[in-house]
């Protein structure tokens, strides 16, 4: 029942404009981020919209019942990440700050969405392992770009834990290429 929901058009078709419109607001809130971004690290910041943006492309293909394995990996493994790094740098926040905005929780909300969505459609994917291979080094890189040039995105309250960050950052995106390969290809070898 629910593989059959997933894949329905109109499903779909809603997921996509949700996305979509997901994906344009993230990258109008790192604007100002954007403008100060050397052009060598621009496509590096805004990671979160990157995600929906790979999932976004997904679905098109879906729609179309045609798969896009290397954009698939992408997204599965970016979208859970910075879904999850976003919830996490939000509750950070709030723990540090004592109080979050509404945007912090529509924050909190929508990347947990992320996180989720991209899990839900792993049984669709057509994955492999070179796939994976190709959205880890893009990952794993971004890492580089974030922390070791110091590009990550902005969280004015708790930019002074920029270190143990990173080093969670880093330990996120192993378990997010360790979960997309074990649902994509682990688990369909199994069966």
């Amino acid at each position: 029942m629910i593989k059959y929901i997933l894949m329905d058009k109109r499903f779909l078709l809603l997921l996509f404009t949700i996305n979509f419109l997901g994906t344009i607001y993230g990258y109008y809130w790192y604007r100002s981020q954007l403008s100060l971004t050397p052009d060598i690290f621009l496509v590096f910041v805004p990671d979160s919209p990157t995600a929906s943006l790979f999932f976004t492309i997904v679905l098109v293909f879906f729609l179309f019942n045609k798969n896009i394995p290397y954009i698939e990996a992408l997204a599965v493994i970016t979208l859970f990440k910075y879904g999850v790094w976003a919830v996490v740098m939000n509750f950070l926040t709030l723990l540090i700050e004592g109080s979050l905005g509404w945007i912090g929780y529509m924050l909190m909300v929508s990347h947990g969405a992320m996180a989720v969505q991209g899990l839900l459609y792993t049984p669709f994917y057509a994955i492999k392992t070179r796939h994976i291979v190709v959205a880890a080094i893009w990952t794993l890189h971004n890492d580089v770009i974030d922390y070791l040039f110091e590009q990550m995105p902005v969280y004015s309250s708790v930019t002074t834990y920029m270190d143990e960050i990173g080093y969670f950052t880093f330990w996120l995106s192993i378990i997010s290429i360790a979960i997309a390969y074990i649902l994509t290809i682990k688990l369909k070898q199994s069966n």
